[in-house]
């Protein structure tokens, strides 16, 4: 069949999908509700450089809420000026992730901010010093008072942060809407993106209402990529250092394909600069298949329907 033609009977089929059940992928929740006050607090923490020893770096510093909530360098700069070992995940959506970090060494957003705070790569600091400092700053101790009976305390803080974070949740995406069954809303050409994503077996990775974030994979399936990379570091080792276990070396958490378009550079290692690289990576090392010309832009036109809002602005 010709392209004009299978375009055609593609387009008469697109209009059939509509409802979020009859998909694998399922449009983001509403932002579940949460206490102004704590919120409000977690705002404020999130941008505050208190929180790390030397008070230079807040976690705004690395995940910048007004781009991409991560990072446009392979790899951010800890309290120390030097850089960490793995990519900047963003922020957004991180909420509905399985597990956070890419080696996925815990599974809340308090424990992930317990990990970064005290992190000597990162914000180097301590909880009796991010206490102290929160408590004797009078806006904070007002503000934790009316939140919190027991004030401010190093569980209040874990708190008051998560629950910022888990308003960092970006509906509106093209795709979402096409989703919930504004099926016109996507092109023909984004609409056959998604059924080549799916056919050559990105879903089985990416998936559920976070279009990824909720399982581990190895990197490296059909071949070893970082070999192929060169320089192999700890980081690379993925899964295996937390568990250990060989089969784990090199596995990582299955990142979040929202808002991809705009999270450049990409991978743990920060290795891919462009949305097409990574997906020729993914190509070769996961699905040990190359796709056409053709098939590779047209499922990069799909993934960039994923790119949603927040505070009503793309």
């Amino acid at each position: 069949m010709n392209r004009p033609a299978l375009f055609l009977l593609f387009a008469l089929c697109a209009n059939t999908i509509a409802a979020p059940l009859d998909e694998p992928l399922k449009p983001l929740p509403t932002i579940p509700p949460q206490d102004p006050k704590r919120v409000e607090l977690g705002r404020q923490l999130f941008h505050d450089p208190r929180l790390s020893i030397n008070n230079t770096l807040s976690c705004a510093s690395c995940h910048l809420l007004d781009k991409n909530g991560a990072d446009s360098r392979a790899f951010s700069n800890g309290f120390d000026g030097q850089p960490v070992t793995v990519n900047t995940p963003t922020v957004f959506n991180a909420s509905l992730n399985f597990r956070q970090f890419w080696d996925g060494r815990v599974e809340t957003l308090e424990e992930q901010s317990n990990v970064v705070i005290t992190s000597p790569h990162e914000m180097g600091s301590d909880w009796n010093t991010v206490v102290q400092r929160i408590a004797d700053d009078t806006a904070y101790r007002q503000g934790f008072s009316a939140a919190y009976p027991d004030a401010v305390t190093r569980a209040n803080i874990q708190s008051a942060l998560s629950a910022f974070e888990r308003t960092l949740l970006t509906p509106g995406s093209r795709f979402d809407q096409y989703l919930l069954g504004n099926t016109d809303i996507l092109t023909l050409e984004e609409k056959y993106g998604y059924q080549r994503f799916k056919e050559y077996g990105c879903i089985a990775c990416h998936q559920g209402v976070n279009i990824g974030g909720n399982m581990f994979q190895k990197f490296g399936v059909f071949g070893d990529y970082i070999a192929d990379r060169g320089n192999p570091t700890v980081a690379d080792q993925g899964r295996f250092n937390i568990t250990g276990d060989e089969a784990d070396r090199a596995v990582f958490k299955v990142p979040s394909l929202r808002n991809v378009a705009l999270t450049a550079p990409y991978f743990h290692d920060g290795s891919a600069p462009t949305l097409e690289r990574a997906v020729d990576v993914m190509f070769q090392y996961q699905l040990g298949r190359m796709p056409s010309e053709e098939d590779k832009t047209l499922i990069v036109l799909f993934l960039k329907t994923l790119t949603g809002q927040w505070e009503g602005k793309p």
